[in-house]
Protein backbone atom coordinates (compact mmCIF):
# COMPACT_ATOMS: atom_id res chain seq x y z
CA UNK A 1 0.00 0.00 0.00
CA UNK A 2 1.35 3.61 -0.49
CA UNK A 3 2.05 5.53 2.75
CA UNK A 4 0.48 8.04 4.14
CA UNK A 5 3.09 10.67 3.23
CA UNK A 6 2.73 9.35 0.12
CA UNK A 7 -1.10 9.83 0.16
CA UNK A 8 -0.50 13.26 1.40
CA UNK A 9 1.31 14.21 -1.44
CA UNK A 10 -0.87 13.15 -3.95
CA UNK A 11 -4.08 14.09 -2.47
CA UNK A 12 -3.83 18.08 -3.28
CA UNK A 13 -3.11 17.37 -7.08
CA UNK A 14 -5.55 14.76 -7.33
CA UNK A 15 -8.17 17.17 -5.77
CA UNK A 16 -7.22 19.82 -7.99
CA UNK A 17 -7.88 18.23 -10.85
CA UNK A 18 -11.16 16.83 -9.28
CA UNK A 19 -11.92 20.60 -9.25
CA UNK A 20 -10.75 21.28 -12.42
CA UNK A 21 -13.66 18.51 -14.36
CA UNK A 22 -16.21 18.99 -11.86
CA UNK A 23 -16.21 22.96 -12.94
CA UNK A 24 -16.20 20.82 -16.18
CA UNK A 25 -19.04 19.32 -15.70
CA UNK A 26 -20.69 22.29 -13.86
CA UNK A 27 -20.18 24.02 -17.48
CA UNK A 28 -22.06 20.94 -19.20
CA UNK A 29 -24.93 21.22 -16.75
CA UNK A 30 -25.16 24.51 -17.26
CA UNK A 31 -25.65 23.88 -21.00
CA UNK A 32 -28.44 20.73 -20.48
CA UNK A 33 -25.83 18.27 -22.35
CA UNK A 34 -24.12 16.72 -19.64
CA UNK A 35 -24.98 12.82 -19.21
CA UNK A 36 -26.90 12.01 -22.46
CA UNK A 37 -28.19 8.81 -23.33
CA UNK A 38 -29.14 8.90 -27.00
CA UNK A 39 -26.02 7.70 -28.30
CA UNK A 40 -25.95 4.11 -29.50
CA UNK A 41 -22.99 3.03 -31.10
CA UNK A 42 -23.01 0.21 -33.64
CA UNK A 43 -19.14 -0.88 -33.83
CA UNK A 44 -16.27 -2.43 -31.30
CA UNK A 45 -13.23 -1.57 -31.66
CA UNK A 46 -12.31 -5.35 -32.11
CA UNK A 47 -14.47 -5.84 -34.64
CA UNK A 48 -13.29 -3.47 -36.31
CA UNK A 49 -9.30 -4.54 -35.96
CA UNK A 50 -10.35 -8.00 -36.99
CA UNK A 51 -12.08 -6.99 -40.89
CA UNK A 52 -10.24 -3.97 -41.54
CA UNK A 53 -6.95 -4.36 -39.73
CA UNK A 54 -5.35 -5.96 -42.67
CA UNK A 55 -6.84 -3.97 -45.61
CA UNK A 56 -4.60 -1.14 -47.24
CA UNK A 57 -4.65 2.90 -47.49
CA UNK A 58 -6.11 2.51 -51.03
CA UNK A 59 -8.70 -0.13 -50.36
CA UNK A 60 -9.91 2.02 -47.36
CA UNK A 61 -10.19 4.93 -49.49
CA UNK A 62 -11.75 2.78 -52.59
CA UNK A 63 -14.82 1.76 -49.90
CA UNK A 64 -15.04 4.38 -47.30
CA UNK A 65 -16.36 2.46 -44.28
CA UNK A 66 -18.33 4.04 -41.83
CA UNK A 67 -18.38 3.48 -38.39
CA UNK A 68 -20.24 4.84 -34.97
CA UNK A 69 -18.00 3.87 -31.92
CA UNK A 70 -17.94 5.03 -28.36
CA UNK A 71 -15.39 4.33 -25.83
CA UNK A 72 -13.28 5.75 -22.86
CA UNK A 73 -10.29 7.73 -24.22
CA UNK A 74 -7.09 6.63 -22.94
CA UNK A 75 -4.83 8.94 -24.78
CA UNK A 76 -4.73 11.78 -26.63
CA UNK A 77 -2.34 13.68 -28.69
CA UNK A 78 -3.36 17.63 -30.27
CA UNK A 79 -1.60 19.65 -32.31
CA UNK A 80 -2.30 22.95 -32.39
CA UNK A 81 -5.81 23.83 -32.66
CA UNK A 82 -6.37 22.19 -35.72
CA UNK A 83 -6.07 18.30 -35.45
CA UNK A 84 -5.71 16.18 -32.35
CA UNK A 85 -5.34 12.09 -31.70
CA UNK A 86 -6.83 10.03 -29.79
CA UNK A 87 -7.25 6.59 -28.13
CA UNK A 88 -10.85 5.37 -27.17
CA UNK A 89 -10.75 1.96 -25.60
CA UNK A 90 -14.04 -0.51 -25.69
CA UNK A 91 -15.26 -3.40 -24.08
CA UNK A 92 -14.64 -5.89 -27.08
CA UNK A 93 -10.96 -7.20 -26.66
CA UNK A 94 -8.92 -8.50 -23.65
CA UNK A 95 -5.84 -7.16 -25.62
CA UNK A 96 -5.41 -3.93 -27.27
CA UNK A 97 -7.69 -4.71 -30.46
CA UNK A 98 -10.04 -3.13 -27.80
CA UNK A 99 -8.70 -0.12 -28.54
CA UNK A 100 -8.21 2.34 -31.65
CA UNK A 101 -7.12 5.31 -32.81
CA UNK A 102 -9.77 8.35 -33.71
CA UNK A 103 -8.53 11.50 -35.91
CA UNK A 104 -10.28 14.53 -35.03
CA UNK A 105 -9.73 17.83 -37.85
CA UNK A 106 -11.37 21.10 -37.74
CA UNK A 107 -12.10 20.77 -41.12
CA UNK A 108 -13.95 17.87 -40.95
CA UNK A 109 -15.33 17.30 -37.29
CA UNK A 110 -16.48 20.78 -36.66
CA UNK A 111 -15.43 23.79 -34.95
CA UNK A 112 -17.72 23.25 -32.11
CA UNK A 113 -16.52 19.85 -31.77
CA UNK A 114 -13.16 20.52 -32.23
CA UNK A 115 -12.95 23.52 -29.33
CA UNK A 116 -15.06 20.90 -26.88
CA UNK A 117 -11.95 18.14 -27.97
CA UNK A 118 -9.69 20.28 -26.23
CA UNK A 119 -11.39 20.23 -22.53
CA UNK A 120 -11.68 16.54 -22.58
CA UNK A 121 -10.45 14.30 -20.14
CA UNK A 122 -8.29 11.37 -20.04
CA UNK A 123 -11.03 9.13 -19.07
CA UNK A 124 -14.02 10.53 -20.40
CA UNK A 125 -16.37 8.65 -22.58
CA UNK A 126 -16.50 9.79 -25.71
CA UNK A 127 -19.28 8.95 -29.05
CA UNK A 128 -17.18 9.30 -32.30
CA UNK A 129 -18.91 8.69 -35.84
CA UNK A 130 -16.18 9.00 -38.87
CA UNK A 131 -14.85 6.72 -41.40
CA UNK A 132 -11.96 4.69 -41.32
CA UNK A 133 -8.32 5.41 -42.74
CA UNK A 134 -5.07 4.30 -42.30
CA UNK A 135 -2.55 6.38 -40.87
CA UNK A 136 1.16 7.06 -42.74
CA UNK A 137 2.69 4.21 -39.65
CA UNK A 138 -0.08 2.44 -41.28
CA UNK A 139 -2.63 2.24 -37.80
CA UNK A 140 -6.60 1.96 -38.31
CA UNK A 141 -8.05 5.03 -37.26
CA UNK A 142 -11.06 6.40 -37.56
CA UNK A 143 -11.20 10.03 -39.07
CA UNK A 144 -14.00 11.67 -36.96
CA UNK A 145 -17.02 13.42 -38.84
CA UNK A 146 -18.99 13.76 -35.44
CA UNK A 147 -17.72 13.63 -31.73
CA UNK A 148 -19.70 13.61 -28.43
CA UNK A 149 -18.92 13.36 -24.97
CA UNK A 150 -21.20 10.57 -23.38
CA UNK A 151 -19.92 10.73 -19.64
CA UNK A 152 -17.54 13.09 -17.91
CA UNK A 153 -15.16 11.34 -16.04
CA UNK A 154 -14.21 13.26 -12.64
CA UNK A 155 -10.98 11.19 -11.02
CA UNK A 156 -8.25 10.65 -13.01
CA UNK A 157 -7.30 7.87 -14.39
CA UNK A 158 -3.81 6.27 -12.68
CA UNK A 159 -0.48 7.54 -14.75
CA UNK A 160 0.18 5.68 -18.01
CA UNK A 161 3.26 4.66 -17.41
CA UNK A 162 2.79 3.21 -14.47
CA UNK A 163 -0.53 2.36 -14.41
CA UNK A 164 -2.53 1.16 -11.11
CA UNK A 165 0.35 -0.60 -9.42
CA UNK A 166 -0.67 -1.09 -5.68
CA UNK A 167 -2.04 -4.86 -5.22
CA UNK A 168 -4.41 -3.76 -2.57
CA UNK A 169 -5.71 -0.98 -4.64
CA UNK A 170 -6.29 -3.08 -7.92
CA UNK A 171 -8.46 -5.50 -5.39
CA UNK A 172 -10.31 -2.43 -3.71
CA UNK A 173 -11.01 -0.53 -7.06
CA UNK A 174 -11.49 -3.04 -9.61
CA UNK A 175 -12.97 -0.71 -12.07
CA UNK A 176 -9.81 1.31 -11.88
CA UNK A 177 -8.21 -2.15 -12.38
CA UNK A 178 -10.31 -3.34 -15.32
CA UNK A 179 -10.08 -0.11 -17.13
CA UNK A 180 -5.96 0.53 -17.01
CA UNK A 181 -5.10 -3.42 -16.87
CA UNK A 182 -5.64 -5.58 -20.51
CA UNK A 183 -4.42 -8.83 -18.05
CA UNK A 184 -7.20 -8.32 -15.69
CA UNK A 185 -9.71 -8.02 -18.36
CA UNK A 186 -8.19 -11.08 -19.95
CA UNK A 187 -8.14 -12.86 -16.95
CA UNK A 188 -11.97 -12.37 -16.38
CA UNK A 189 -12.83 -13.20 -19.61
CA UNK A 190 -11.12 -16.11 -19.43
CA UNK A 191 -13.04 -17.18 -16.15
CA UNK A 192 -16.32 -16.69 -18.21
CA UNK A 193 -15.19 -18.65 -21.10
CA UNK A 194 -14.54 -21.34 -18.61
CA UNK A 195 -17.66 -21.39 -16.47
CA UNK A 196 -19.59 -21.21 -19.76
CA UNK A 197 -17.45 -23.98 -21.12
CA UNK A 198 -18.35 -26.09 -17.66
CA UNK A 199 -22.01 -25.56 -17.95
CA UNK A 200 -22.04 -26.42 -21.82
CA UNK A 201 -20.24 -29.59 -21.07
CA UNK A 202 -22.92 -30.75 -18.64
CA UNK A 203 -25.60 -29.72 -20.63
CA UNK A 204 -24.38 -31.82 -23.33
CA UNK A 205 -24.55 -34.99 -20.88
CA UNK A 206 -28.09 -34.52 -19.95
CA UNK A 207 -27.17 -32.56 -16.93
CA UNK A 208 -29.87 -30.05 -15.68
CA UNK A 209 -28.83 -26.60 -13.82
CA UNK A 210 -30.82 -26.17 -10.90
CA UNK A 211 -30.43 -23.81 -7.94
CA UNK A 212 -30.98 -24.89 -4.00
CA UNK A 213 -31.23 -22.50 -1.06
CA UNK A 214 -28.20 -20.45 0.08
CA UNK A 215 -29.92 -20.21 3.82
CA UNK A 216 -29.94 -22.65 5.63
CA UNK A 217 -31.20 -24.36 8.72
CA UNK A 218 -28.51 -26.82 9.26
CA UNK A 219 -25.22 -26.12 7.70
CA UNK A 220 -24.26 -29.37 5.81
CA UNK A 221 -22.61 -30.70 3.15
CA UNK A 222 -18.79 -30.38 3.93
CA UNK A 223 -16.76 -30.41 6.67
CA UNK A 224 -16.43 -26.77 7.59
CA UNK A 225 -17.40 -23.20 9.86
CA UNK A 226 -20.60 -21.37 9.06
CA UNK A 227 -21.67 -18.15 8.91
CA UNK A 228 -24.44 -17.33 11.68
CA UNK A 229 -27.21 -14.81 10.71
CA UNK A 230 -30.34 -14.68 11.87
CA UNK A 231 -34.24 -14.73 10.46
CA UNK A 232 -36.02 -11.89 11.60
CA UNK A 233 -39.68 -13.01 10.76
CA UNK A 234 -39.00 -16.39 11.56
CA UNK A 235 -37.03 -15.95 14.59
CA UNK A 236 -34.68 -18.40 14.05
CA UNK A 237 -31.24 -18.65 13.20
CA UNK A 238 -29.72 -19.78 10.17
CA UNK A 239 -26.55 -20.22 8.24
CA UNK A 240 -25.11 -18.99 5.03
CA UNK A 241 -24.42 -22.07 2.98
CA UNK A 242 -21.23 -24.41 2.63
CA UNK A 243 -21.92 -26.56 0.38
CA UNK A 244 -25.05 -27.35 -1.85
CA UNK A 245 -24.35 -31.45 -1.40
CA UNK A 246 -27.46 -32.28 0.68
CA UNK A 247 -30.22 -30.23 -1.33
CA UNK A 248 -28.76 -31.65 -4.71
CA UNK A 249 -28.73 -34.80 -3.36
CA UNK A 250 -32.56 -34.66 -2.44
CA UNK A 251 -33.30 -33.97 -6.03
CA UNK A 252 -31.64 -37.51 -6.76
CA UNK A 253 -34.24 -38.94 -4.37
CA UNK A 254 -37.14 -36.49 -6.20
CA UNK A 255 -35.78 -38.65 -9.43
CA UNK A 256 -33.56 -36.23 -11.22
CA UNK A 257 -31.14 -38.29 -12.38
CA UNK A 258 -28.48 -35.55 -13.14
CA UNK A 259 -28.03 -32.29 -11.87
CA UNK A 260 -25.63 -29.42 -11.51
CA UNK A 261 -25.47 -26.16 -9.56
CA UNK A 262 -22.80 -23.25 -10.01
CA UNK A 263 -22.82 -22.21 -6.80
CA UNK A 264 -21.36 -20.04 -4.35
CA UNK A 265 -20.61 -20.99 -1.12
CA UNK A 266 -19.79 -19.28 2.57
CA UNK A 267 -16.95 -20.94 4.89
CA UNK A 268 -15.90 -18.72 8.23
CA UNK A 269 -12.57 -19.85 8.37
CA UNK A 270 -9.04 -18.10 7.44
CA UNK A 271 -8.50 -15.74 4.06
CA UNK A 272 -5.12 -16.32 1.92
CA UNK A 273 -3.60 -16.91 -1.05
CA UNK A 274 -5.84 -19.66 -1.90
CA UNK A 275 -9.04 -19.57 0.33
CA UNK A 276 -12.02 -16.56 0.34
CA UNK A 277 -14.62 -16.60 2.69
CA UNK A 278 -17.14 -16.32 -0.35
CA UNK A 279 -16.29 -18.94 -3.39
CA UNK A 280 -17.63 -20.82 -6.48
CA UNK A 281 -17.99 -24.42 -7.13
CA UNK A 282 -19.82 -26.41 -9.95
CA UNK A 283 -21.15 -29.34 -7.92
CA UNK A 284 -23.36 -32.27 -9.85
CA UNK A 285 -25.10 -35.62 -9.34
CA UNK A 286 -25.60 -38.55 -11.25
CA UNK A 287 -27.34 -41.29 -10.33
CA UNK A 288 -26.41 -45.29 -11.35
CA UNK A 289 -22.49 -44.13 -11.41
CA UNK A 290 -19.45 -44.57 -8.89
CA UNK A 291 -16.34 -42.92 -8.32
CA UNK A 292 -14.26 -44.28 -11.33
CA UNK A 293 -16.72 -42.82 -13.81
CA UNK A 294 -16.68 -39.55 -11.85
CA UNK A 295 -12.81 -39.32 -11.45
CA UNK A 296 -13.27 -39.74 -15.77
CA UNK A 297 -16.04 -37.24 -15.87
CA UNK A 298 -14.55 -34.75 -13.94
CA UNK A 299 -11.11 -35.36 -16.19
CA UNK A 300 -13.16 -34.45 -18.88
CA UNK A 301 -14.97 -31.33 -17.80
CA UNK A 302 -11.65 -29.63 -16.85
CA UNK A 303 -9.55 -30.62 -20.03
CA UNK A 304 -12.70 -28.99 -21.81
CA UNK A 305 -13.03 -25.74 -19.69
CA UNK A 306 -9.07 -24.91 -20.54
CA UNK A 307 -9.06 -25.51 -23.87
CA UNK A 308 -12.45 -22.78 -24.29
CA UNK A 309 -10.77 -20.40 -21.67
CA UNK A 310 -7.31 -20.80 -22.79
CA UNK A 311 -6.71 -22.68 -25.99
CA UNK A 312 -5.16 -25.05 -25.10
CA UNK A 313 -4.66 -27.58 -22.63
CA UNK A 314 -1.41 -27.56 -22.07
CA UNK A 315 -0.66 -24.69 -19.61
CA UNK A 316 1.89 -22.98 -18.03
CA UNK A 317 1.59 -22.41 -14.33
CA UNK A 318 4.26 -20.39 -12.39
CA UNK A 319 6.60 -20.72 -15.09
CA UNK A 320 6.18 -24.39 -15.12
CA UNK A 321 4.41 -26.97 -17.69
CA UNK A 322 1.25 -28.13 -16.57
CA UNK A 323 -0.17 -30.66 -19.39
CA UNK A 324 -3.80 -31.24 -19.15
CA UNK A 325 -4.26 -33.03 -22.15
CA UNK A 326 -2.58 -36.28 -20.82
CA UNK A 327 -4.78 -38.79 -18.46
CA UNK A 328 -4.48 -37.98 -14.72
CA UNK A 329 -2.52 -40.42 -12.35
CA UNK A 330 -4.25 -42.15 -9.61
CA UNK A 331 -2.53 -42.88 -5.92
CA UNK A 332 -3.85 -43.96 -2.41
CA UNK A 333 -3.12 -41.64 0.42
CA UNK A 334 -0.10 -43.78 1.45
CA UNK A 335 0.82 -44.41 -2.21
CA UNK A 336 1.06 -40.78 -2.49
CA UNK A 337 3.28 -40.33 0.53
CA UNK A 338 5.29 -43.40 -0.43
CA UNK A 339 6.18 -41.98 -3.86
CA UNK A 340 6.93 -37.93 -2.35
CA UNK A 341 8.01 -39.19 1.26
CA UNK A 342 9.73 -42.50 0.70
CA UNK A 343 12.02 -42.20 3.87
CA UNK A 344 8.69 -43.81 5.41
CA UNK A 345 8.18 -47.60 5.53
CA UNK A 346 4.76 -48.75 5.33
CA UNK A 347 4.89 -50.28 8.75
CA UNK A 348 5.74 -46.67 10.29
CA UNK A 349 2.65 -45.56 8.12
CA UNK A 350 0.59 -47.93 9.85
CA UNK A 351 1.75 -47.18 13.48
CA UNK A 352 -0.40 -44.80 14.87
CA UNK A 353 2.07 -43.56 18.04
CA UNK A 354 4.37 -43.10 15.04
CA UNK A 355 2.32 -40.87 12.82
CA UNK A 356 0.92 -39.17 15.44
CA UNK A 357 4.69 -38.27 16.68
CA UNK A 358 5.30 -37.65 13.27
CA UNK A 359 2.47 -35.13 13.05
CA UNK A 360 3.56 -33.59 16.14
CA UNK A 361 6.70 -32.43 14.51
CA UNK A 362 4.91 -30.99 12.30
CA UNK A 363 3.27 -28.77 14.21
CA UNK A 364 -0.07 -30.57 13.73
CA UNK A 365 -1.76 -31.56 17.01
CA UNK A 366 -4.51 -34.63 15.81
CA UNK A 367 -7.80 -34.72 17.31
CA UNK A 368 -8.29 -37.69 20.01
CA UNK A 369 -10.72 -39.26 18.46
CA UNK A 370 -8.42 -39.46 15.45
CA UNK A 371 -8.00 -42.80 13.58
CA UNK A 372 -5.47 -44.32 11.72
CA UNK A 373 -6.91 -43.41 8.47
CA UNK A 374 -7.41 -39.85 9.42
CA UNK A 375 -4.08 -39.56 10.66
CA UNK A 376 -2.45 -40.72 7.66
CA UNK A 377 -4.21 -37.96 5.50
CA UNK A 378 -2.60 -35.52 8.02
CA UNK A 379 0.55 -37.18 7.20
CA UNK A 380 0.04 -36.50 3.47
CA UNK A 381 -1.15 -32.88 3.75
CA UNK A 382 2.19 -32.51 5.27
CA UNK A 383 4.64 -34.61 3.46
CA UNK A 384 3.13 -35.10 -0.29
CA UNK A 385 0.38 -32.80 -0.86
CA UNK A 386 1.97 -29.53 -2.26
CA UNK A 387 4.26 -31.98 -4.17
CA UNK A 388 0.97 -32.99 -6.75
CA UNK A 389 2.12 -30.91 -9.62
CA UNK A 390 0.54 -33.21 -11.99
CA UNK A 391 -3.16 -33.90 -12.32
CA UNK A 392 -3.30 -36.37 -9.71
CA UNK A 393 -6.60 -38.05 -7.92
CA UNK A 394 -5.76 -39.35 -4.25
CA UNK A 395 -8.40 -42.39 -3.83
CA UNK A 396 -9.91 -44.27 -0.89
CA UNK A 397 -9.90 -41.83 2.07
CA UNK A 398 -11.05 -42.88 5.18
CA UNK A 399 -14.86 -43.19 6.54
CA UNK A 400 -13.70 -41.34 9.27
CA UNK A 401 -13.32 -38.11 7.15
CA UNK A 402 -15.78 -38.78 4.58
CA UNK A 403 -19.06 -39.40 6.26
CA UNK A 404 -21.39 -38.82 3.11
CA UNK A 405 -19.05 -41.07 1.04
CA UNK A 406 -20.22 -44.75 0.10
CA UNK A 407 -17.42 -47.34 1.70
CA UNK A 408 -15.54 -49.38 -0.28
CA UNK A 409 -17.30 -52.88 -0.42
CA UNK A 410 -14.19 -54.57 -0.71
CA UNK A 411 -11.97 -53.11 1.53
CA UNK A 412 -12.56 -51.95 5.26
CA UNK A 413 -12.05 -48.55 6.64
CA UNK A 414 -12.28 -46.52 3.35
CA UNK A 415 -14.45 -45.00 1.06
CA UNK A 416 -15.10 -44.88 -2.65
CA UNK A 417 -13.89 -41.18 -2.19
CA UNK A 418 -11.26 -39.20 -4.31
CA UNK A 419 -9.74 -35.31 -4.50
CA UNK A 420 -8.02 -33.86 -7.20
CA UNK A 421 -4.93 -32.02 -6.99
CA UNK A 422 -2.70 -29.78 -9.50
CA UNK A 423 0.08 -27.49 -8.71
CA UNK A 424 -0.04 -28.54 -4.81
CA UNK A 425 -3.24 -27.95 -4.02
CA UNK A 426 -6.83 -29.44 -4.00
CA UNK A 427 -8.99 -29.04 -7.05
CA UNK A 428 -12.46 -31.32 -7.18
CA UNK A 429 -13.85 -33.72 -4.26
CA UNK A 430 -15.61 -36.34 -5.27
CA UNK A 431 -16.98 -39.49 -4.29
CA UNK A 432 -19.94 -42.37 -4.27
CA UNK A 433 -22.58 -41.28 -2.81
CA UNK A 434 -23.78 -42.94 0.64
CA UNK A 435 -27.45 -43.98 -0.23
CA UNK A 436 -27.59 -45.98 3.00
CA UNK A 437 -29.84 -44.21 5.69
CA UNK A 438 -28.77 -46.17 8.08
CA UNK A 439 -25.73 -46.23 7.99
CA UNK A 440 -25.33 -42.30 6.94
CA UNK A 441 -27.45 -41.92 10.44
CA UNK A 442 -24.64 -43.69 12.47
CA UNK A 443 -22.07 -41.31 10.05
CA UNK A 444 -23.96 -38.19 11.13
CA UNK A 445 -23.87 -39.09 14.90
CA UNK A 446 -20.26 -39.45 14.73
CA UNK A 447 -19.78 -35.87 13.42
CA UNK A 448 -21.53 -35.13 16.00
CA UNK A 449 -19.90 -36.74 18.48
CA UNK A 450 -16.86 -35.60 16.91
CA UNK A 451 -18.34 -31.87 17.75
CA UNK A 452 -19.06 -32.47 20.94
CA UNK A 453 -14.89 -33.11 21.36
CA UNK A 454 -14.27 -29.55 19.68
CA UNK A 455 -14.25 -30.29 15.88
CA UNK A 456 -16.02 -27.00 15.14
CA UNK A 457 -15.98 -28.31 11.31
CA UNK A 458 -17.59 -31.57 11.97
CA UNK A 459 -21.34 -31.92 10.78
CA UNK A 460 -24.67 -31.39 11.95
CA UNK A 461 -27.05 -34.41 12.30
CA UNK A 462 -29.83 -33.80 9.15
CA UNK A 463 -32.98 -35.15 10.07
CA UNK A 464 -34.98 -34.51 6.56
CA UNK A 465 -32.10 -35.83 4.45
CA UNK A 466 -32.17 -38.58 6.64
CA UNK A 467 -35.79 -39.00 5.83
CA UNK A 468 -35.39 -38.13 2.05
CA UNK A 469 -32.56 -41.34 2.07
CA UNK A 470 -35.40 -43.32 3.51
CA UNK A 471 -37.72 -42.99 0.45
CA UNK A 472 -34.53 -44.31 -1.41
CA UNK A 473 -31.87 -42.60 -3.53
CA UNK A 474 -30.15 -44.74 -6.53
CA UNK A 475 -26.56 -45.36 -6.25
CA UNK A 476 -25.12 -41.99 -7.03
CA UNK A 477 -21.89 -40.04 -7.66
CA UNK A 478 -21.35 -36.60 -6.66
CA UNK A 479 -18.08 -34.22 -7.24
CA UNK A 480 -17.81 -30.72 -6.53
CA UNK A 481 -15.30 -28.63 -8.46
CA UNK A 482 -13.07 -25.44 -7.17
CA UNK A 483 -14.02 -22.87 -9.85
CA UNK A 484 -11.72 -19.91 -8.09
CA UNK A 485 -9.02 -22.70 -8.27
CA UNK A 486 -9.57 -24.10 -11.69
CA UNK A 487 -9.62 -20.33 -13.14
CA UNK A 488 -6.37 -19.62 -10.79
CA UNK A 489 -4.72 -22.66 -12.81
CA UNK A 490 -5.84 -21.82 -16.26
CA UNK A 491 -5.05 -18.03 -16.39
CA UNK A 492 -1.68 -18.82 -14.43
CA UNK A 493 -2.91 -16.38 -11.49
CA UNK A 494 -1.06 -16.60 -8.13
CA UNK A 495 -3.36 -15.07 -5.46
CA UNK A 496 -7.25 -16.21 -5.69
CA UNK A 497 -8.23 -12.37 -5.07
CA UNK A 498 -6.48 -12.27 -8.93
CA UNK A 499 -9.75 -14.44 -10.16
CA UNK A 500 -12.02 -12.71 -8.05
CA UNK A 501 -13.84 -9.52 -9.37
CA UNK A 502 -14.62 -7.98 -5.85
CA UNK A 503 -12.38 -10.39 -2.97
CA UNK A 504 -13.01 -9.93 0.46
CA UNK A 505 -10.72 -7.42 1.97
CA UNK A 506 -10.76 -5.75 5.38
CA UNK A 507 -12.49 -2.42 6.03
CA UNK A 508 -10.89 0.52 4.83
CA UNK A 509 -10.27 3.11 7.69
Amino acid sequence: MTTDIQEQAAAPDENKIIAERRAKLATLRGQGIAFPNDFRPRHKAADLHALYGAKSREELEAEPVTVVLAGRMMLKREAGKKAAFATLQDASGPRADGRIQIYATLDLTGEAAMAALHHYDLGDILGVTGTLFKTKTDELTIKATGLRLITKSLRPLPDKFHGLADQETKYRQRYVDLIMNEETRRTFKARTAAISSIRRFMEKNEFMEVETPMLHTIPGGAAAKPFVTHHNALDMQMFLRIAPELYLKRLVVGGFDRVFEINRNFRNEGVSIRHNPEFTMMEFYAAYTDYKWLMDFTEAVIRQAAIDAHGTAELSYGGRALDLSKPFQRLTIVGAINKYAPHYTNEQLHDVAFVKAELLKFGVKPFATAGLGALQLALFEETAEAQLWEPTYIIDYPVEVSPLARASDTVAGITERFELFMVGREIANGFSELNDAEDQSARFLAQVAAKDAGDEEAMFYDADYIRALEYGMPPAGGCGIGIDRLIMIITDSANIRDVLLFPHLRRED
